[in-house]
């Protein structure tokens, strides 16, 4: 079962919806809390060789002439989120990304509460010196329980340590940037837009093309190869 909730994030925008889809989205993710792990911040699992010498580009991993494009909707607080980054992408970087036949861009949303917004404006000041995929990597590699303070200071500093070439002051000084906030809306609209319900949620289409939504059954990687294999063979 997927993760659902409020995605409305336009800040202001919806704000009674959020309410109820919210309390869904938190009721569910709370359910599967104590299947996670309690990391701590020196831990750092999933050191993130998975990406090495695939080229980032702000948010979008893979190549800028890759025929297809895949964008992934997440919390990174999403417990499902974190499953899917540990079941699918290893087999969608080694069999799409890094032949340069799919791009991935990822927009994060923080619907969950406090610490999923704490989160993503690292990953996306991160994504300012182009390692954006490193960060949300080992972030859900060291996920915590929703909202219990798991994105500490010390893990923030750890992780910036651990992502080679990252300078991690510039990161952790840039995250309340107006480019920031800039990349927090246009993120929150776009799901508006395509009317995303849950996270983790997909689109894929042609680069620079018109982008369907993937149906997800599972969280491995399945269906989403089955629409990419799809839209390779046009």
């Amino acid at each position: 079962m997927l993760s659902r909730g409020l995605l409305g994030a336009s800040l202001a925008a919806a704000a009674v919806l959020a309410s109820v889809l919210i309390a869904v989205s938190v009721i569910s993710a709370n359910s599967s809390a104590s299947e996670r792990p309690d990391v701590t911040a020196t831990e750092f699992a999933g050191e993130p060789a998975l990406l090495r010498g695939v080229p980032q580009d702000g948010a979008v991993l893979g190549a800028r002439g890759a025929p297809v494009t895949l964008v992934e909707y997440a919390d990174l607080q999403c417990p499902y989120c974190a499953q899917w980054a540990r079941a699918a992408l290893p087999e969608l970087v080694r069999d799409y990304v890094r032949p340069g036949r799919v791009r991935i861009e990822f927009r994060g949303l923080a619907f969950l509460g406090p610490d999923s917004e704490v989160a993503l404006r690292a990953a996306i000041a991160a994504g300012q010196q182009d390692h954006l995929w490193d960060v949300v990597h080992l972030l859900y590699a060291n996920q915590g329980a929703e909202n219990t303070g798991w994105v500490t200071q010390d893990l923030l500093d750890g992780i910036a340590a651990a992502v080679q070439g990252l300078n991690g002051g510039r990161m952790l000084g840039q995250r309340w940037t107006p480019q920031v906030e800039r990349h927090l809306v246009a993120a929150s609209d776009a799901a508006e837009r395509d009317r995303i319900a849950g996270t983790p949620a997909f689109l894929a289409g042609p680069t620079r093309g018109k982008l369907e939504p993937i149906a997800l059954s599972s969280l491995d990687a399945a269906p989403v190869r089955a629409q990419l294999d799809g839209l390779l063979a046009r």
